[in-house]
């Protein structure tokens, strides 16, 4: 795919000068009534058993630091800040009531990229997902298999290694933007990824396990998205569907979408060659650009109670008035999805209601360049600052789902600019999604100078709910993972239960190209649907020495006393 086309792309949507596909219907908040547009999987095969399969050849190129494609960032600049409304006065930590971590184990780090491919890669995308006798990691670009203590069972290995003699042989290139899920229903795993070779095809390459045994065989998958890169690839299970959302860029300059997915789940888990695929498209003209921002994030359900019968799948944006696409207003955009896969062209999606949220800014002062953000203990050259990457206009993976019978809950979260230059973490709980409020919202930055961002929120069973973050400043704390939370009785949009630390850093990064996350996984074990497993990236002084972004990754376990 051709560079220059990507840069203009991303200004062209940050500009709004796209073509329109469609016509805006002001009655229907913006948006037309979309046609569905029905597909198979272009590739399909059963893997020999995971265990069986040696991981493949590295491809030994140069062995730099290298970005991955998430395209653009738009022009964020400095501007004045907007005081955050969901932000508690004072601003003090709360006292530590959180649990401490019932044990943490190292996941896939920068070496093993080195080691397997030859190469090194930023930034992660560290993302893993937890099952009944497993854990699974993944990142750019290897992947592992864990017991749920941490014990190392496979790997970590290129994900190539994975779809290996797959027909599609780009799904064995070095990708990444990964995403596990466990598919508690049916107990399979789906390890996926994107390609971004091109520049003529591009495909979402997705593995289904064929039984629980992650280190068993796979029913493997390519998905065409034409010539389309579906950059950021996110998804959510439902017991209907496997949800895909994507921001995708095209062949013209001006090409800019976001995509959405949905593939049959049963004809997935039981391994059948043909499962339907139900797409629908946003572009501008369709919806208002503030509306498509940088994308939408698709329900993944947790729990073993479903959603009521014809529910729709939800999606989640949001939208600053204060950014770039020009949006009237700080705002949830909620949509909907109804897909049926028996008569696939009277699908439909739409959107549901937009929710006025607390005022938040996302759009930070970073400088020089818009990922120089968060400064490091001794680093003197802006240029190697963190990325907030708060300024993408979509909230961070998960958007979780949980049906307590008594209500319907989602939780999601996005970083922001809490305080004047300090990041902290928005989160929302939606309720009632058909009709949806916005129960409770909070911003998390207790006044101590340390920044939080690149989280990942989740509730237990209990409806307790927890929120894993990273965490840096200028001076003493080096790039690092805590985690807080709040009972379900605390008071609506506190984390009442303070902050606990998974893993502390030691060194930092030194790459200028300053990127960070873009992701993180907060997910609850289906087992006793108590226990919650957080992953996320981190340096050490030793880690620090092994190149200019010398990351690794930390898996960490913890849950509150209350929910057994």
């Amino acid at each position: 795919m051709r560079k220059g086309r990507f840069a203009a792309a991303c200004l062209a949507a940050a500009f709004g000068v796209l073509v329109a596909t469609g016509t805006a219907n002001a009655g229907n908040g913006g948006i037309a009534p979309l046609r569905p547009q029905v597909s198979k999987p272009v590739a399909f095969d059963i893997s020999p058993p995971l265990r069986a399969m040696a991981a493949i050849a590295p491809d030994r190129g140069a062995g730099v630091v290298t970005s991955r494609p998430e395209r653009g960032t738009g022009p964020v600049g400095n501007h004045k800040y907007t005081r955050d409304g969901a932000l508690r006065p004072g601003g003090a930590l709360a006292p530590n009531a959180m649990p401490s971590p019932l044990f943490s184990f190292e996941g896939p780090n920068q070496e093993d990229n080195f080691r397997t491919q030859g190469r090194r890669v930023n930034p992660p995308d560290p993302v893993g997902d937890v099952g009944m006798h497993h854990y699974v990691a993944m990142d750019n670009l290897t992947f592992a298999i864990y017991s749920k203590t941490g014990a190392v069972l496979y790997g970590p290995a290129a994900i190539g290694s994975l779809w290996q003699n797959f027909p599609v042989t780009d799904c064995a290139g070095g990708n990444g933007d990964p995403i596990v899920v466990f598919d508690e229903i049916s107990n399979r795993w789906i390890l996926t990824q994107f390609t971004s070779q091109g520049p003529d095809e591009f495909w979402n390459c997705v593995a289904v396990s064929t039984t629980d045994d992650p280190l068993g065989s796979y029913a493997r998958y390519a998905f065409s998205t034409g010539e389309w890169f579906p950059d950021y690839p996110k998804y959510g299970l439902m017991p209907e569907a496997l949800y895909i959302t994507t921001r995708e860029f095209g062949p013209l300059d001006t090409d800019y979408r976001i995509g959405i997915y949905a593939i049959d789940r049963h004809a997935l888990v039981e391994a059948q060659p043909d499962p339907s695929v139900v797409a629908f498209y946003l572009t501008d003209g369709i919806d208002p650009l503030y509306r498509l921002g940088d994308g939408l994030l698709p329900a993944d359900l947790d729990g073993k109670r479903h959603p009521p019968p014809h529910s729709p799948e939800y999606f989640a944006g949001t939208m600053d008035d204060g950014a770039f696409y020009g949006a009237p207003r700080d705002a949830i955009n909620w949509y909907g999805a109804n897909v049926d896969f028996s008569h696939p062209d009277d699908s439909t999606f739409g959107l549901i209601a937009e929710l006025p949220t607390a005022p938040f800014d996302s759009i930070y002062p970073c400088a020089p360049g818009a990922r120089d953000c968060l400064p490091q203990p001794g680093i003197t050259d802006p240029n190697q600052y963190l990325d907030i990457l708060s300024y993408r206009q979509r909230p961070t993976y998960r958007l979780q789902y949980r049906n307590f019978r008594t209500h319907e809950s989602l939780v999601t979260t996005q970083s922001v600019e809490a305080r004047p230059s300090q990041a902290g973490m928005r989160w929302y709980e939606i309720r009632n999604p058909q009709d949806p409020v916005i129960h409770q919202q909070g911003t998390y930055a207790p006044n101590d100078g340390v920044h939080r961002w690149m989280g990942s929120v989740a509730s237990d069973r209990k409806g307790n709910i927890a929120l894993g973050y990273s965490v840096v400043n200028g001076t003493s704390v080096f790039p690092g993972i805590r985690y807080a939370g709040r009972l379900a009785g605390d008071p609506l949009g506190e984390l009442s239960q303070g902050e606990a630390v998974l893993q502390n850093g030691s060194g930092v990064q030194r790459t200028v190209n300053s990127r960070w996350g873009d992701y993180t996984s907060l997910n609850v074990d289906p087992k006793d649907d108590c226990t919650f497993y957080y992953i996320n990236e981190y340096y050490t002084a030793a880690s620090e020495q092994t190149s200019l972004a010398g990351w690794l990754t930390r898996i960490g376990a913890f849950r509150f006393p209350g929910c057994r």
